[in-house]
């Protein structure tokens, strides 16, 4: 069990720092994966009979630079074969980190190349330095599993056959590096979100790592007012934790949470850090999603929430260019704005044009959303069906009982009126 705990640690910790090790220099970023996984499938074969070693990433780096060499030595090419072996024997020591304190950042703007294709730099951050799968990647993202592993084999391919270096960039070129990283680091802590009670080990501990990250970068870059918006979106997020989940474990949306629950200070915290982007006079998404959030906060102090207020910041991020998720949220903005069934039924045709979108057909908070406007006006039947969509796409247990309840409610109301 020991062995196990350590090389999740390890794998947690270290996984992106050992893979930028072995690859700086081949610039081989799926080889050097290969060979580090290997490494970690030796050390739990060997560590139970002969003992954890004292530096367990040493060793896992020693064992894989022998696997690329292994590999190198066997490779049917011989000219690229020695100069690989040639780097690999001179030894790899770690960079100058410019002025970035955390291993894990100094590799994510790294990997925020302005040689590397911008659409795959966030999810080429999420694998090579935090470990995340290519379908977890992809879901993060709304792209097929299959689309997104082909985007970073590619990428992988191009870092290799362009020679594109595996370096920090100096302090000022971090803003212009800036977005690909904000990305990374929300969807790292959107990945702990998912999970409110920690219990799975593959996303243990990320929201806090995503957190860490944040203010990180807001400290190293605090004229960023993106870097500040999204440090106070994660903020604002995180401090509903509490309220999440009742003593019982149920799901509790939001609109039925307490705000005596949530974390009150980490509230206030980033309402300061958003004001504080707010004075830089440079809006972008994630301030107004930070701004949303701030308005949701608000009902603690009001008694009630500002829908107008909100479906106005939603519309500001599709004005951004808004992605599908903006969408979606928009739409219960304008269902919850209006009131009512005539408010969902607005809801339900601000949806249809998402509806040929095929991204949606496995993503749960659309077919939740679009379930309970239908219920809203009457359209049980429909209700029904969209809420079976939903179930079957929710891993939660908490949230597939609330989703279970919500269409048991639905089938009691009966089949409703038709569709217009």
């Amino acid at each position: 069990m020991a062995v196990a705990l350590t090389a999740e640690a390890v794998a947690r910790q270290s996984y992106g720092k050992l893979v930028a090790y072995l690859a700086a220099r081949t610039h081989d970023v799926a080889g050097a994966e290969d060979a580090l996984s290997e490494a970690f499938v030796a050390a739990l074969e060997r560590w139970p009979q002969a003992g954890i070693p004292r530096e367990p990433e040493a060793w896992l780096l020693a064992v894989a630079r022998r696997k690329l060499m292994d590999a190198a030595r066997h490779r049917r090419v011989v000219d690229e074969a020695v100069p690989a072996l040639e780097l690999l024997a001179q030894g790899l020591e770690p960079w100058d980190g410019g002025g970035i304190p955390d291993p894990r950042l100094q590799l994510m703007f790294a990997c925020a190349h302005p040689e590397i294709d911008a659409e795959v730099r966030a999810p080429l951050m999420l694998q090579t330095v935090l470990g995340f799968d290519a379908a977890t990647i992809a879901s993060a993202f709304l792209v097929a599993p299959a689309t997104m592993s082909q985007r970073l084999v590619r990428a992988k391919q191009r870092i290799r056959q362009a020679g594109i270096p595996f370096e920090v960039p100096e302090h000022r070129q971090l803003a212009g590096r800036l977005e690909a990283v904000l990305e990374a680091i929300y969807a790292t802590y959107a990945a702990g979100w998912a999970d409110p009670a920690g219990t799975e080990a593959r996303t243990r501990g990320l929201a806090e790592e995503g957190i860490w990250l944040g203010r990180l970068v807001a400290s190293l870059l605090p004229q960023e007012a993106e870097a500040l918006g999204l440090l106070a979106l994660m903020l604002h997020a995180e401090a509903r934790r509490p309220a999440r989940r009742d003593a019982e474990g149920n799901f509790v949306p939001l609109a039925e949470q307490d705000p005596a629950s949530w974390n009150l200070p980490m509230v206030a915290e980033a309402e300061e850090v958003l004001f504080t982007a707010s004075r830089l006079s440079a809006p972008g998404r994630f301030q107004l999603e930070a701004a949303v959030q701030s308005v949701h906060a608000a009902r603690r102090v009001a008694g009630r929430t500002d829908w107008a207020a909100i479906l106005l910041l939603y519309d500001g991020l599709l004005a951004l260019g808004g992605s599908l998720v903006v969408a979606i949220n928009r739409a219960v903005a304008v269902a919850e704005f209006r009131g009512g069934a005539e408010g969902a039924a607005a809801g339900l045709a601000a949806l249809e044009p998402l509806a040929a979108e095929p991204q949606l057909a496995t993503y749960q908070p659309y077919w939740a959303a679009r379930a309970a406007l239908l219920l809203r006006t009457g359209r049980a039947e429909e209700a029904c069906e969209a809420y079976r969509r939903a179930i079957g796409l929710e891993a939660d247990p908490a949230v597939r009982r609330f989703l279970q309840a919500e269409h048991e409610r639905a089938a009691r109301l009966g089949p409703g009126p038709p569709s217009p």
